[in-house]
C-alpha cells in the first residue's frame, strides 16, 4: 500500500534531497574536476579553461605518467603495507578488545588504562624518530607495519561493541567446553564484523595516505610509497614535464594537446594515487548500514 504524504512531508523530503544532493555534488566535484583535467587538452588545462566538461579528450597523460621511474615499485610497497597493516591492525584490535571485556584477564584494568593513556600523550617527532632509529626501523619495511598494529581508539570501538553482545552466547559456549580462542574465532569475530569493517576502512585509508614515515625513515628508493612518490612528483612537476616533453621529441610543430605540463603531471599522478582507495569503499559499504548483530539468542 502506498502511504499518502502530507504537504509538510513532501516539503521536508524535498529540502532533504536538495541539501544532501548539493552536499554530494560538493564532495564529488573535486574528483570529477581532477579527472576531466587529466583527459583534456594539456594546453587548455594549464590555462584553466577546463572546468565543467572535458575538452579535446585524450589519455596520453596516463600512459606517459605510468612510465615514470619508480611508480610501479612504489605502488607495490603501498599495496603491501595497506593490506598487511590493515589485516594485522584489525586482528589485534579485535583480540585485545575481546580480552579487555573478560574479568578473568590478569591485570585487565591496568593494561586497559595503560593502553588508553597513550591516546593522550605524544612525545613528538624527534623522540619518535630516535626510538625508531634505535629499533633499527630506518630503511626497514616493518616500520610501516608494527607501529600501527595496536590502536587504542580501535580497541575502544571493538570493546564497546563486544560489550553490547549478550553474554549468554559466550557462557553457552563455555558450558560446551569452548576456550577463549574458540569463542573469539567462532562467535566474536562473526558478530563484530560491522565494526571490524569500519576499522579496516580507517586503517586502510591511513596506511594508504601515509607518507611522513617514509619521509623520515626511508632513504632507499625501494621503500618509497606511492604517496611519497606523489609528494616528490608534485614538487618536481615542472622538471618532470620537461623530461617527458623531451622524450616525446622536441619538434617545433608538436601538438600542444598532448604536450606535458606541470598541471597535467600533478593532476594525473594525483588521480592515479586516489583511485585505488576509492574502490575499497563499495566493498565495505554494506557493513556501515548493517548495525544489527549477526545471529540471535534463543529461549
Amino acid at each position: 500500500m502506498r502511504l499518502k504524504r502530507s504537504l509538510g512531508d513532501w516539503l521536508f523530503h524535498s529540502v532533504n534531497y536538495t541539501v544532501f544532493g548539493l552536499f554530494t555534488l560538493l564532495c564529488v566535484f573535486p574528483f570529477y574536476y581532477l579527472f576531466i583535467n587529466t583527459i583534456s587538452s594539456n594546453d587548455l588545462s594549464s590555462r584553466g579553461l577546463v572546468t565543467f566538461y572535458p575538452k579535446v579528450i585524450h589519455f596520453t597523460n596516463y600512459m606517459e605518467v605510468l612510465k615514470l621511474k619508480g611508480l610501479a615499485d612504489a605502488a607495490l610497497v603501498s599495496v603491501g603495507r595497506t593490506v598487511i597493516g590493515t589485516l594485522l591492525t584489525v586482528l589485534a584490535s579485535a583480540f585485545l578488545g575481546y580480552l579487555f571485556t573478560k574479568n578473568k584477564m590478569w591485570g585487565r584494568k591496568y593494561w586497559y588504562r595503560f593502553t588508553i593513556i597513550t591516546m593522550y600523550f605524544n612525545a613528538g617527532i624527534i623522540p619518535w624518530y630516535i626510538i625508531m632509529m634505535n629499533l633499527n626501523m630506518t630503511n626497514n619495511y616493518l616500520a610501516y607495519i608494527l607501529p600501527a598494529i595496536v590502536s587504542p581508539f580501535n580497541i575502544i570501538l571493538v570493546k564497546t561493541f563486544i560489550e553490547s553482545i549478550p553474554e549468554v552466547l559466550q557462557e553457552s559456549a563455555e558450558i560446551d567446553g569452548a576456550g577463549y580462542l574458540t569463542i573469539f574465532s567462532k562467535i566474536i569475530l562473526p558478530l563484530t564484523m560491522p565494526i571490524l569493517a569500519t576499522i579496516a576502512i580507517f586503517s586502510a585509508v591511513s596506511q594508504w595516505n601515509s607518507f611522513t614515515d617514509t619521509l623520515f625513515l626511508m632513504t632507499e628508493n625501494k621503500y618509497y610509497t606511492l604517496q611519497f612518490v606523489l609528494y616528490k612528483y608534485l614538487n618536481e612537476s615542472t622538471s618532470l614535464a620537461a623530461i617527458i616533453r623531451n622524450s616525446q621529441g622536441a619538434l617545433s610543430g608538436l601538438d600542444l594537446t598532448n604536450k606535458q605540463t606541470p598541471t597535467s603531471i600533478r593532476s594525473t599522478v594525483s588521480m592515479i594515487v586516489v583511485l585505488p582507495i576509492l574502490f575499497v569503499y563499495p566493498f565495505f559499504q554494506r557493513y556501515f548500514v548493517k548495525g544489527m548483530m549477526i545471529g540471535a539468542v534463543k529461549g
